[in-house]
């Protein structure tokens, strides 16, 4: 399974409501590309398709494709605020390699 932690939930919340619709899930996805190999995208949806994988986490919803979910499996989607900015950040056990800025990963 995956983990949506309580910091990650909480900023999906908040920029939900700065949207004005509760109908949004944080959508996290694997592409391919970067410099490592492939690449970690996160974009706001309303719609779940029937073999998504979705985490609740204090009524927000985590939404994963089929497809991503493979390399996300055991993943933690967590957020963070430093003086690097503000980002959604994946801890992914199944990844061999990242790069320097954590958006890429490969997988031997």
């Amino acid at each position: 399974m995956m983990t949506f932690t309580d910091a990650a939930a909480s900023k999906v919340r908040m920029l939900m409501e700065d949207e004005g619709n509760g109908n949004l899930n944080l959508r996290v996805f694997v592409t391919g590309g970067g410099c490592s190999g492939f690449e970690y995208g996160f974009t706001f949806d309303e719609d779940v398709d029937e073999e998504d994988t979705t985490i609740e986490n204090s009524g927000v919803r985590l939404v994963v494709d089929s497809l991503s979910f493979q390399y996300l499996a055991g993943a933690e989607i967590d957020f963070f605020e430093d003086l690097q900015g503000s980002r959604f950040v994946v801890t992914n056990p199944n990844a061999d390699t990242t790069c320097g800025c954590g958006n890429s990963f490969s997988i031997a």
